[in-house]
């Protein structure tokens, strides 16, 4: 199921909606307004790659994060 953003036109509110298959672009209301006045934003995605030419500090899986979490497998594309 893909998450898109949304801008509501009436009060500038920006927000993410979690579409199901069943659901469509009309179904979309502000969070805050109500307001079914719409744009979909063109998201950025991330991507991560491995590079032996990388010199940075996550080689322990860490990346400097807190132990609640690390780079789990290396989603902080450091590794």
């Amino acid at each position: 199921m893909p998450i898109f953003e949304y801008k509501c036109k009436e009060c500038g509110t920006v927000y993410d909606v979690l579409h199901k298959s069943s659901s469509s672009k009309e179904d979309v209301v502000c969070p805050k307004c109500s307001s079914k006045k719409n744009v979909k934003l063109v998201s950025a995605f991330s991507s991560s790659f491995k590079s032996d030419s990388f010199s940075g500090g996550c080689s322990d899986g860490s990346c400097g994060t807190p132990s609640y979490g690390g780079c789990s497998g290396g989603m902080c594309g450091l590794n």
